[in-house]
């Protein structure tokens, strides 16, 4: 079917996780449609969305319901096809299996059983937002979805918040306004949006954090769609992670300042002076230093 993918040794007894797309269907790997033709069994997170999937590409194979309220009893069922002989592939709704998405207990399961897990790759929003958000030194902790609310939610942010690298969230669309209220506070501190990611009405910006809401509700489609964001690493002025302001941008931001919000204005001195517009932002809320 693929020269180029049947090149390659396929072992059975082996489970095949497999990357799927996250929106375009193009973005499945010649590997992937390999994988899934030979497998014996695809277990899937929903086998009516799976089904769907694989007659998109000509496909039609046995399907096993492997999801976060079965995974543990259905994992047992796999280990047992992949002893008996069988190819099995698994694959999430969209996406790479394991990364925030189920999968993680499956692998684990087959690995204690003495059994291959097989990596396919391909699709996933982590990657996808991470290519392009130029970060820098690279640096980065993904923690996935927060908890959804009460104190476990603000604990678990408060921790990601903390850390000294950029961080990789993911947010549902109708808790997408509250995390943008959690992010405010962090002023000047960038945030690399990516909404509906390689799906038609993609949409990727870096802005500053204390922005993030009023770019949400600048078009009423961008509360809608599944949402990766990437918080850059911390801003500091004259400090340990960011650049030092030179005695102009600091003599154009003060005078913006007495006219401007501080958005206005560190956006204005930039465009003037040339300097960083989060560090800009950042020391319009920092006292000046001594002269």
């Amino acid at each position: 079917m693929h020269r180029l993918a049947a090149e390659q040794h396929y072992p059975a007894q082996a489970l095949y996780v497999v990357a799927t797309p996250i929106g375009n269907r193009a973005d499945i790997t010649l590997r992937a449609l390999h994988v899934l033709a030979l497998a014996d069994t695809v277990a899937c997170e929903d086998t009516r969305h799976t089904a769907q999937l694989l007659r998109g590409y000509g496909l039609q194979r046995p399907l096993l319901a492997v999801h976060e309220h079965n995974e543990a009893s259905a994992a047992h069922e796999v280990v047992q096809r992949l002893l008996s002989g069988q190819r099995v592939a698994y694959v999430s709704d969209a996406g790479t299996p394991g990364i925030s998405d189920p999968g993680a207990r499956l692998c684990a399961a087959v690995q204690a059983a003495g059994l291959r897990c097989i990596p396919v790759p391909g699709a996933s929003s982590v990657t996808a937002l991470l290519s392009v958000a130029g970060l820098g030194d690279g640096a980065v902790t993904v923690a996935g979805f927060l908890p959804p609310k009460g104190q476990a939610r603000a604990q678990a942010l408060q921790r990601w918040l903390a850390l000294p690298t950029a961080v990789l969230l993911l947010e549902a669309p109708h808790r997408i306004e509250r995390l943008a209220d959690e992010l405010r506070p962090l002023g000047a501190r960038r945030v690399t949006v990516g909404r509906e990611l390689t799906k038609q009405f993609e949409e990727i910006a870096t802005l500053p954090c204390a922005e993030l809401g009023a770019w949400l509700l600048d078009r009423p489609e961008r509360l809608r769609g599944e949402f990766a964001l990437v918080l850059h690493g911390p801003v500091t002025v004259g400090g340990h992670a960011g650049p030092e302001l030179d005695a102009e941008a600091r003599r154009v931001l003060a005078l913006l300042l007495q006219e401007l919000p501080a958005a206005r204005a560190a956006r204005l001195a930039a465009a003037i002076t040339g300097a960083p517009r989060d560090a800009l932002y950042a020391a319009a809320h920092t006292p000046a230093p001594p002269a």
